[in-house]
């Protein structure tokens, strides 16, 4: 059955790249009542039949897209149509980079400011800071509510080398400066924060395995051992993976040679297995992980193997449960579908893929259901949940029972703390409130920190400023409810301290600042020390 269903999808892939072009063919064979729905060609008679007889016009590419995705998301929920620009923009992301000229930013009050610019890019080298205000480029007014997100990546991405021309104001400044660069590289880092977060600690948080994770991953080990790191704290939570490869070459940074990481085996794929070299750079310190529930893919397969070998404590909770192997495979037209092609299992033989019998519905709703049986804060919960309750089938290295078919259970249980959780400071996340209220109304007050140090110390958001922000949010928002802001007070501060260390200090800066709260991170530190 799963063979025939593999191959019916493969054929179906030839039609839908013949449909592409047999929508231009002549229609003379489709005149009168002749017409048959016959063969093997049923997908592209379809298309045919619709673009050239529908009683209304249609998005030929569109209903070929929705039409492949549906399939696709019936054999299980992770194969899927990838439109052009959502393919585009995932492997850019997984490519570790893209050309243009290295800036983030936000559009406030018909302003285009600069938020972050990235570094080694262009617009670094250029001499642009964050906090800049763009006002044209090469001869076009930047400015208006016409201007898209869309609009101004085009302006900011394209070709390598290409010419761009910027106008630019600085901060509280009249006088304008035109900068002028030109289009290159810009390196998109998988780390978002390493530091040393305790005496011999160090900490790291990787946001997505791509293809330069292993490159920077090593970059951020060496750092910290040169700065008397002997235990470390890796944080996985919220990463939804990525490439197996980087997911495997991480593994072997902790790993003696010849240790088993995972296999993978699908129908039409033979077993392969992946094993550690002897070129590990942090093989014996202590190792604690951090997981969550947004935790997936190539964060299970390192978090898995990790525990499976006894390698590290995983802290946190339950994982998501994506244990299937995608390759991507492109159309001419720059769309491409992702296809399932097989399973991955953890060294003790483990699956950790949970169940899609239901369908994709179903499946990406189950975080929610999850949520509501109060897996989120209680580990009786999960324990509870008939996956565990199964005759010990799998352990790890040193016998501990581990659980297959439902994502990865962390050792530690650390519930979510979602005090000061509201629909009000998901809004404000949203509508990027905190960074603006930082761009327009705090940069002159960051001017004087010269370190972090000086600004963890002596940056606090008293009760005017917490006042001038809700006034500011106002103005986007319209109408708060006293209630969520009483209630989200506290994170809502410590966001607003978050921004502007981000504003000042990049990524770093920002978990600096956000992790001084952390319990499940204060967990993790402990397990690593212990």
């Amino acid at each position: 059955m799963k063979n025939n269903a593999i191959t019916f999808v493969r054929t179906l892939m030839l039609l839908f790249a013949g449909a592409l072009m047999g929508i231009w063919f002549s229609n003379e064979n489709l005149r009168g009542n002749r017409f048959f729905l016959s063969g093997g060609d049923k997908l592209q008679r379809v298309v045919k039949l619709v673009h050239d007889r529908y009683v209304d016009s249609v998005d030929i590419d569109s209903l070929e897209g929705k039409s492949v995705n549906q399939l696709l998301q019936d054999l299980d929920p992770h194969s899927l149509y990838l439109p052009p620009q959502r393919a585009q923009s995932i492997n850019e992301r997984l490519d570790g980079g893209f050309f243009g000229v290295g800036v983030e930013y936000l559009m406030l009050d018909d302003t285009l400011y600069v938020s972050q610019v990235l570094p080694g890019g262009p617009a670094a080298k250029a001499g642009i800071e964050s906090g800049d205000r763009v006002i044209r480029f090469n001869d076009h007014n930047l400015a208006g509510a016409h201007l898209t997100t869309g609009k101004i990546d085009s302006i900011f991405r394209g070709g390598k080398n290409t010419d761009v021309q910027l106008s630019v104001l600085g901060p509280n400044s009249s006088k304008i400066k035109v900068v002028k660069l030109k289009r290159d590289r810009v390196d998109l880092s998988s780390i978002d924060a390493a530091y040393m977060i305790a005496p011999a600690t160090g900490y790291v948080k990787v946001s997505k395995f791509a293809a330069t994770t292993d490159r920077d991953f090593k970059a951020a080990l060496k750092k910290l051992k040169a700065a008397g790191m002997q235990k470390l704290v890796l944080d996985l939570r919220d990463n939804g993976g990525g490439y197996l490869s980087a997911a495997t070459a991480m593994a072997d940074e902790f790993l003696p040679a010849g240790k088993l990481i995972m296999f993978t085996k699908g129908v039409h794929e033979p077993r392969t297995d992946y094993f550690a070299t002897d070129s590990g750079l942090f093989e014996k310190g202590k190792l604690a992980v951090m997981i969550n529930e947004y935790s997936a893919s190539a964060s299970e397969i390192l978090a898995g193997a990790l525990q499976d070998l006894d390698r590290a404590t995983i802290v946190g909770r339950r994982s998501f449960g994506k244990g299937l192997v995608q390759e991507q495979f492109p159309f001419a037209d720059g769309s491409a579908v992702n296809l399932t092609i097989a399973r991955y299992y953890t060294p003790s033989g483990r699956s950790i893929q949970k169940s899609y019998k239901d369908g994709a519905d179903s499946y990406h709703n189950e975080l929610a259901a999850r949520m509501q049986k109060g897996e989120l804060f209680s580990e009786k919960s999960n324990l509870d949940d008939s996956l565990f309750k199964q005759p010990a089938k799998y352990h790890t290295a040193n016998g501990r029972k581990v659980f297959s078919g439902g994502g990865i259970m962390p050792d530690v249980f650390v519930p979510a703390d979602t005090t000061g959780n509201t629909e009000l400071l998901y809004s404000l996340s949203n509508r990027q409130l905190f960074m603006g209220f930082v761009l327009q109304k705090l940069q002159a007050k960051l001017a004087k920190y010269r370190s972090f140090d000086d600004f963890s110390k002596g940056f606090a958001v008293n009760d005017a400023m917490f006042t001038d922000f809700v006034v500011y949010a106002t103005k986007t928002l319209k109408q708060l409810d006293s209630g969520q802001i009483r209630q989200s007070e506290k994170k809502m501060c410590l966001y607003i301290k978050a921004f502007a260390a981000r504003f000042k200090w990049g990524d770093d800066g920002y978990f600096k600042t956000i992790n001084e709260s952390d319990i499940t991170l204060k967990t993790a530190i402990k397990c690593a020390n212990e």
